[in-house]
């Protein structure tokens, strides 16, 4: 699912295994920056886009026909914040109530959260409630990052207005988004909003 980095954030070659904590290294004669790891969970109802936003961003590829997560994704892109070398660990889960017992297994240790809704469907606006409610008990903490995405802003169906998804977010203390994976349109500020306000939490404490 991730490649190379893009945006703001420069390449930094392959992706790299999984993990939370932080490594380093020093060759002989030279000094090799700490490498953080930080773990981005994206949830929100199925057909919501979070893949396509994930793809999008990693890839800049767009994928029109819909295929459904099965439980949950899992992907990891190197990128630059800050000054920091940061391997993103993004964790997909699907937003399928067939795969509730295996998603839940994986909030624990989020460190952001991307929390999807497809602004032409209601419900998926109105299911966002339930979402946070069921991170929060399945171990997503109070340090978390949390960014709210309306996509499929390119489609004319709109269900949910900007003002009212823009009020709710910021209600919940969140930062909104209006996104569309097709188009790329606030993909990439989305992801460099979430990772270097995850970095700033997690090089504050050091």
């Amino acid at each position: 699912m991730a490649s190379s980095s893009k945006g703001s954030s420069k390449k930094r070659g392959r992706a790299g295994g999984a993990g939370a904590a932080s490594s380093s290294a020093e060759n002989e004669g030279t000094d090799v920056k700490d490498t953080l790891r930080i773990k981005i969970t994206s949830m929100g109802e199925g057909g919501v886009g979070k893949s396509c936003l994930i793809k999008r961003y990693c890839e800049e590829k767009f994928v029109s026909r819909y295929i459904a997560t099965i439980g949950v994704d899992f992907g990891v892109k190197p990128v630059e914040i800050d000054g920091h070398d940061v391997k993103v660990n993004f964790w997909d889960l699907s937003g399928h109530p067939e795969f509730f017992d295996v998603r839940n297994e994986f909030y624990k240790d989020t460190q952001g959260v991307l929390l999807v809704f497809d602004v032409t469907q209601q419900h998926s606006f109105e299911a966002l409630t339930g979402w946070m409610e069921e991170a929060k008990k399945y171990g997503v903490g109070r340090d978390t990052v949390w960014v709210v995405c309306g996509n499929k802003v390119d489609r004319s169906q709109r269900q949910v207005s900007k003002t009212v998804a823009d009020d709710w977010a910021k209600s919940q203390g969140f930062k909104y988004f209006e996104t569309s994976a097709k188009e790329g349109q606030s993909v990439d500020k989305v992801f460099q909003y979430l990772f270097q306000k995850v970095v700033q939490k997690v090089t504050s404490r050091h």
